[in-house]
């Protein structure tokens, strides 16, 4: 995942235990805000040669977890309006 963070420190792709690098623990740690500005997220399979950008898929899924959870964590705001599609979210009533 490429990580924006900010000023001089740019962007950078952040070094991740293998252990931490399947779907659901992306998601959990994107949902914790684990991560600063999210910019992209490329899938990539070395075994088989390939790569691509999962950035939509991933947004889609963050988006239905917030709208379950009734908020948008700030860091992930730049990128679900980058990478995802519009969706509104119902927040609950106090």
């Amino acid at each position: 995942m490429l990580d924006d963070f900010g000023g001089h420190l740019g962007r950078s792709w952040p070094e991740t235990d293998e252990e931490h690098t399947a779907r659901e623990t992306l998601l959990r740690h994107l949902m914790e805000g684990q991560y600063t500005n999210p910019v992209r997220i490329v899938s990539f399979n070395t075994g088989e040669g390939w790569s691509r950008d999962a950035s939509e898929d991933i947004a889609e899924e963050l988006q239905q977890r917030c709208a379950e959870r009734g908020e948008v964590l700030p860091s992930l705001e730049d990128f679900l309006e980058t990478h995802g599609h519009r969706v509104d979210i119902q927040l609950t009533l106090l």
